[in-house]
């Protein structure tokens, strides 16, 4: 009697893994070996780079806003404090985008920010 290699699921498993292989070069798709290791690492790449995506845009959208409050004459840290202060719930990601395509209503954004900002002083020292 032959002895039992699970043959098909062994096939099967490696099968798949060559197939998240294809498209890398040489060896590395054709030869299971080589192509387990570089899908694992590319996945381990892929799983890090999905978070650095997330920080690097945020950074992006941040540097975006500074440089449009700067131009209306505040800083990005006393633009997000004015919005806060005056219960503007935008994300950043939007306001990038405001400060890009609509100069008149980051303005506006701005203009609201700075009053919130100077009531807000007003009630510190009135306290």
């Amino acid at each position: 009697m032959p002895r039992a290699t699970n043959g098909p699921a062994s096939r099967s498993r490696r099968k798949k893994m060559l197939e998240k292989a294809k498209g890398f070069r040489g060896r590395r798709s054709k030869l299971f070996r080589y192509a387990k290791n570089a899908v694992m690492k590319a996945q381990v790449w892929a799983f890090r780079d999905r978070k650095t995506r997330k920080r690097n845009f945020r950074m992006l959208w941040q540097q975006r806003i500074n440089a449009a409050a700067r131009a209306n004459g505040l800083t990005y840290s006393r633009f997000i404090e004015g919005l806060k202060a005056a219960a503007i719930d935008l994300d950043r990601k939007v306001l990038s985008d405001i400060a890009i395509k609509d100069d008149a209503a980051f303005k506006a954004l701005v203009a609201k920010a700075q009053a919130a900002l100077v009531a807000k002083a007003a009630a510190h020292k009135a306290a």
